[in-house]
């Protein structure tokens, strides 16, 4: 099964390692999941790992933006940037992750409420949209 996660879901897992990301981690270290993204995404994770607010957090969990990027960079499998799909996301930084979603009928897992209020509209496109992996 396909994934695209949504920067504040890598944030969980890799940075805050939330308890509700442990799933996601363990199926993805057993290649039960395929996480695709694109290079928007990476850059995007990049540059949040560079903020005032994200930094304190990193230094106390012990973990540095070379870490996480690594852990992307070995997870993730890079796919070309998807058309844009025909819902349009309230929020312009999250419709990257609804279209690559709806490009390859993947399951997106976001906590954005931009991207939660479209489960219904994603759904008839075979988009599944969940807080985390159950």
């Amino acid at each position: 099964m396909r994934v695209v996660l949504d920067t504040n879901i890598v944030l969980d897992a890799f940075v805050f390692d939330d308890p509700a990301s442990r799933p996601l981690k363990s199926a993805l270290a057993a290649l039960q999941l395929e996480w695709i993204a694109t290079k928007s995404m990476r850059d995007e994770l990049a540059r949040v790992l560079c903020y005032p607010k994200i930094l304190p957090r990193m230094a106390f969990y012990k973990v540095t933006a070379d870490h996480v990027l690594a852990q992307f960079d070995g997870q993730a499998t890079l796919v070309d940037t998807a058309p844009k799909a025909i819902v349009t996301c309230r929020d312009p930084d999250d419709q990257k992750f609804i279209d690559l979603a709806v490009e390859h009928q993947a399951l997106l897992l976001s906590k954005d409420q931009a991207v939660l209020c479209m489960h219904k509209r994603l759904l008839t496109l075979s988009v599944q949209v969940q807080t985390a992996l159950c």
